[in-house]
Parts: structure tokens; sequence; C-alpha cells
């Protein structure tokens, strides 16, 4: 969910309750650093970093980041962190390695319940790097969506035998035939430190339909494991409508019956599938499981509970908004940098605002959906739909795909609370991400409370008792 929403804190939440925790791995890099920025509150991140397996690797990054000056203190400009690139640095490869081990550690601590990272294809260049770092803290299982995941059960064949692994990226306006890639040693990156044993997790890719199951079943690079079937209410990026892109009256996209999910298919394939987005009321669970499914994947109940890592002042304002019926979440076909169409959630205050995405200045100093090009040098450069206009332009891009493009990058960091300030004191904007599901989350409050738990969701979910443990403001 985003970047951050499923923090450890929920999906250790999670995994307590006997289901499966998921956390997200997109730009765990960043977050990692202004954890460590913010003076680490609570301790959490150096607790892990002292059982990272390679402690050179881990002093580095501590060296590197923490603010021990800034206990929990804001309003000063974090410091910067290494644009994911083809040819990444060994500091830039050393904390993303180093920060998706730090998540899924904190996550599993304690007890013995399954723990998930979540990727999303559509940003490859951290990827090996970031599968690794999770590997090494024993990771339950990767699920990986927005994109084409087909090579991802083979490199996790090779990376839990600490093998060199490479991945093919695309780059735009290559010839044909021409091949990129990023690559990982393990051993390098262990500089002489023993390397541990560690489990290949399961693969689940997030799929939208039966077509792209059955493909990656059959890949020769290996098949997923499982899937997760995720229809367009869920939140985050939607896969886009099959055909030709219609919008309705209020500007969405048009879904029709040839975005009707074969489930029938998926079934055959004789692997288990998760479904998500609508699914997650007692009905909704109890239709999955009729249809075969495993159970049903819950994103935008979570991301409203106490052990969200959203920051808790948009939290209560949409807890407040479902309480009075205001909620309202668009399919918004341009806010997204990637051209998937992307949930937005509106919220005053926010980039869903237009008067707040109409006075920020448009910048790109994280980087993590800047798509990669092929200069008429022959060099490889990076350009985002959601930079400034000028350099989009220079770089070859189309003035048209610029139009309400937003910074999800810097946006969804700020919606943890995590957002830069930079150097005109400007603060970078929230832009929160929900499903179609976010107008009934009053459902998972009880009388009186303002607030509701992980343990409340699954609760209502599964009928068991000891939900309601909702707090009153």
């Amino acid at each position: 969910m985003g970047v951050g929403v499923s923090s450890w804190q929920l999906a250790r939440a999670v995994a307590l309750e006997g289901q499966l925790g998921v956390v997200s791995g997109t730009a765990a890099a960043v977050t990692l650093a202004r954890r460590l920025g913010l003076g680490d509150p609570g301790g959490h991140v150096q607790r892990a970093l002292d059982q990272f397996p390679f402690p050179a690797v881990a002093e580095r990054v501590r060296a590197r980041y923490l603010d021990s000056a800034r206990p929990g203190a804001g309003g000063r400009r974090f410091k910067a962190v290494p644009r994911p690139s083809l040819a990444a640095s060994p500091a830039a490869t050393e904390l993303t390695v180093v920060a998706n081990f730090v998540e899924v550690h904190l996550a599993k601590h304690g007890h013995d319940g399954q723990v998930a990272i979540n990727y999303l294809e559509k940003i490859q260049l951290p990827t090996l790097a970031s599968l690794y770092g999770a590997l090494l803290a024993g990771v339950d299982a990767v699920l990986m969506g927005a994109g084409v995941p087909a090579r991802i059960p083979a490199v996790l064949d090779r990376l839990a035998d600490h093998r060199p692994v490479t991945l093919p990226v695309t780059v735009a306006d290559a010839p044909p035939g021409e091949r990129h890639e990023i690559s990982l040693d393990p051993s390098t990156l262990a500089g002489g430190d023993p390397l541990p044993i560690v489990r290949r997790p399961w693969f689940l890719a997030i799929v939208s339909s039966a077509t792209m199951a059955t493909f990656l079943a059959g890949h020769r690079a290996g098949s997923p494991d499982g899937f997760v079937v995720e229809t367009p209410a869920a939140g985050g990026h939607n896969a886009p409508p099959r055909g030709r892109l219609r919008l309705d009256d209020a500007g969405e996209p048009v879904y029709g019956p040839r975005d009707t999910i074969d489930l029938d298919a998926i079934a055959a394939l004789g692997l288990p599938y998760w479904l998500a987005g609508g699914y997650a009321t007692p009905a909704g669970l109890a239709d999955a499981r009729e249809a075969g499914a495993h159970g049903i994947q819950v994103g935008t109940a979570f991301a409203f509970c106490d052990e969200s890592g959203i920051d808790p002042r948009l939290r209560t304002a949409t807890l407040d908004a479902a309480r009075e019926g205001r909620v309202a979440v668009r399919t918004d076909p341009a806010a997204s940098p990637t051209g998937y169409p992307f949930k937005v959630l509106d919220l005053p205050g926010t980039l869903s605002d237009q008067a707040v995405y109409d006075q920020r200045p448009r910048r790109c100093d994280l980087g993590y959906l800047r798509e990669l090009y092929q200069r008429p040098d022959g060099r490889v450069g990076y350009r985002c739909p959601a930079e400034p206009v000028e350099d989009y332009l220079a770089k070859g891009g189309n003035l048209a795909e610029t139009d309400q493009r937003r910074c999800l990058c810097n946006a969804l960091t700020a919606t943890i609370g995590l957002g830069q300030t930079h150097p005109r004191e400007d603060t970078e904007p929230a832009l929160v991400t929900a499903g179609d599901g976010a107008a009934d989350l009053s459902r998972f409050l009880s009388p009186g409370a303002t607030t509701y738990s992980a343990r409340d969701v699954i609760a209502h979910l599964t009928g068991r008792s000891g939900g309601g443990r909702g707090r009153a403001g």
C-alpha cells in the first residue's frame, strides 16, 4: 500500500492475528533514511540494524543518515537519497538492501506469523537489492504487480542461494534487440562476511486478468506460487480498461465486460489465489471462498487503522468524512506518472485539491517513477512526466503527458509524515490513495470510537470476537 502505509507495525499486527501481514517495499530506502534523519524515534530501526547480517554495511547506513541531534523533530530538510539508476552506487545498493531488511525484520520480530512484502514491477531499478534485503530478513512471500513480473520466480531462486543475478529493464526508444539490465552480486555486498542461510519465499503475482495469470503461470522463468487477483475497486494503481480508453462524465475510466475477470480460468491453473478490490466485507470473504479463492487481500480497511503508516491527521480527516458520508474516491487517469489509472481520495489540503496542485513547484528529486529512455547519443537518460515541463520536453517527452501529473514519489512519502522540506520552507503536500471501500470505513468503528485497530478489521471480516478496541476522541 503506497509508500510506507503498510508499515512494519501494521504488517506485524496482522501477522499476530494469524493472517499474512504485508509491508510495502516501495521507496523503502527513502523512508528508512528519513526515519534515521528524524533520530529514529523509538530506536526501532537501529535495533534492526544491529541484526543485519553484514555489520559493516549496517554501520555505513547508520553513519550516513542517523541524526541523533534531531529526535522526532521536523522542519529541517532531509538528507538526499540517491535516485534509482542503472549504475547504482554501492551506497545506494546498501541503503536499499538494508531498508528492505529492516521493514521485514521489524514486522517479523517476536512472533512466528507470516510476513510478505509488496513491490511494483513498474519500479524496476531497485528490485534486486530490495528483494535481497527482504530475503535476508526471512520474508515469507513476495507480492508484485503493476507490470509483468515474469522473471521474478527465477530471480528469487538465485537470490535464495546468494548467486549473482541480473534483471532486464525497459528502456524506451532503445533499438530492437538491445538489452539493458541491472545486476546484483550478494557476495560483493557481504564483503567477506558469512552468507546466512535464507529461505526462498513464495511469489504471488498481482494480476487483473486470467490472460495475464495464464501467461505468468507458463513462463519459462518459472511460475508464480499463486496470484492476487485485483479488480478496479482496489486502491493505488489500477490496470487500465482493456481496449480503447473511454472516460465517463466525471473523467474516470470506464470499465466494461472485457474487464470482468474469468475466475474459472484462474482456478483452472491449479494455483492458490486471493481476491482483492471490493471484497473487504464478511460477504465478500464468503463470496471469494465460494469462488475457489483461498481468501482476500485487504488494503483500504487497514490503511486507516491505528497501526497504519498514514499521518494520523490524514487518518482522522478520512474517518471523520466516512462517518459523515463525505468520502469521495476518484479513479484518476492522469495523476500517476506511470500512465496507469490511480485512485485518489479527495481530501482538502492534499494534492487531490487542484489549488494545491497548481501551487506546488514541479520537481523530481526522488525519481522512483522515472522512465528510462535512450538518448540519440546512445546513453540512457531518465524522465518523468511529473517533473518540470521544460525538462521533460528537452528529453523528448510529449507535452500532453505532463498535464495533471502528480509527483507520487514525494506526495506518498508526505502521506506518512515524511514529506521533504525545501529551501523556501515549502513542505511537500500529501496525496492519499484508497479503494472504493473508503466510503464504508465507519463500519469498523465501535460505538463512540473514533479510531479502530487492525484487529478490529480482522474480527469484523472473520466474525471473530475480540474487536471493538477503537479509541474515543
